[in-house]
């Protein structure tokens, strides 16, 4: 795929990667892939903003020498850290030798920890601008989106907004736009990239969005570092973060277990019938079958979550334990939850799963159930009003 002009005097310089099915040390599930974006201004003097991951190295610098000899490059902007972002960072260096890197200083420190370069540093900070020739760049810092050294570049004549990891989406396709791809797969991918991501930072992307909203700068397109660029509705991912951050949610439940002998299941399966027959949306989801990014996605708009599981060892059962810690670290708010289990000799699993809703934030909705072994006919029906019972509350 050769480089791409998405405006004038501005060409996408990134590269797809069609095969990658984890991120972030596997904890994000990739089944469309991911785009690393680059973007390359050309002007009086010459910007690329961001690079590639590391091993795509070779696919940006002959992108970038189809418009231009890299040599002649003589700013490169670092809006992140992270090495999906700056991992060429090295290689493009190694040819456009003079050129000076703009970061923050919190960025700074992370490439210099990162690749030990003896390279040109400019530190900016909010509110800083670079001349370009026609063209200016103007720095935002967005500190904690998701990193503390997170920037954002905006392009003041053309009114490009490039935020790096912000509305961005891990979505590999030949398409570079959104007036161009399928709809519902990228919201998809741009909700469960929010959910899986960014959710724990929420009030703080609501805060830099009604900052930026208050400068009154206009934005005729977002470039983000992931996936396709909001070039026909960037209002409508501006909006969708606004709701996202704003812990907006519907009446909607997910169910959530994990069971050893399908005790359990069955536990879920009635519970999840009462709460379908109270009228409210609901997803029921096997841990043990279904990628964990999928399950978090889903609970994004969520009112109530409902998680079971069986008694291992007097406590949950491993991957259940996992996706816990995983939730407490997402720190959802303004949800209820309720617990549910089954056990044998001796209970555990769900006072663990009680302990781990509340250290999440998690408000818990009502008592939790259990039943011993395999429940009975009067124990299952007992499963159904308590989804019943459960609906009620997200009514």
């Amino acid at each position: 795929m050769p480089a791409i002009q998405i405006y004038k005097d501005i060409y996408w310089v990134g590269a797809i990667d069609w095969n990658v099915r984890s991120f972030h040390g596997h904890t994000y599930s990739t089944k469309r892939g991911t785009t690393y974006n680059a973007y390359l201004i050309m002007d009086e003097k010459i910007a690329l903003v961001d690079t590639v991951y590391g091993p795509f190295s070779d696919e940006m610098i002959e992108r970038i020498k189809e418009i231009v000899d890299p040599q002649k490059i003589d700013y490169i902007i670092a809006n992140h850290v992270e090495t999906d972002h700056s991992g060429a960072l090295p290689a493009i260096k190694k040819i456009a030798k003079n050129a000076k890197i703009i970061c923050s200083a919190k960025c700074k420190d992370g490439l210099s920890r990162h690749y030990y370069g003896n390279w040109d540093y400019q530190i900016v900070k909010t509110g800083d601008t670079l001349k370009l020739g026609k063209k200016t760049l103007s720095f935002l810092e967005a500190p904690m989106i998701h990193w503390p050294d997170s920037m954002f570049t905006y392009l003041v004549e053309d009114q490009i907004l490039m935020p790096n990891d912000a509305f961005g989406q891990h979505y590999a396709t030949s398409k570079r736009f959104d007036d161009e791809v399928n709809q519902f797969e990228l919201m998809d991918e741009a909700a469960k990239y929010y959910a899986n991501i960014l959710i724990p930072l929420g009030s703080l992307i609501l805060k830099k969005i009604q900052e930026v909203q208050k400068m009154n700068i206009p934005i005729k397109m977002i470039a983000p570092s992931h996936g396709i660029i909001w070039r026909k509705d960037p209002a409508k991912i501006i909006n969708a973060y606004i709701d996202w951050a704003s812990n907006k949610t519907k009446p909607k439940a997910v169910v959530v277990f994990e069971t050893m002998w399908g005790a359990t299941e069955k536990m879920a399966r009635k519970i999840t019938e009462g709460v379908t027959d109270a009228g409210i949306e609901v997803k029921l989801f096997d841990l043990n079958q279904t990628d964990r990014t999928e399950i978090i996605k889903e609970m994004l708009d969520a009112k109530g979550y409902l998680i079971g599981c069986s008694t291992h060892d007097n406590d949950m059962l491993p991957n259940m334990g996992g996706f816990l810690t995983f939730l407490k670290g997402l720190k959802p708010k303004n949800r209820i939850a309720a617990a549910f289990g089954s056990y044998g000799w001796a209970g555990g699993a769900v006072k663990g799963i009680e302990e781990a809703i509340k250290e999440s934030g998690v408000e818990l909705a009502q008592p939790s159930i259990s039943a011993r072994y395999v429940p009975d006919e009067n124990e299952l029906k007992n499963c159904y009003e308590f989804g019943k019972e459960f609906a009620k509350k997200i009514k």
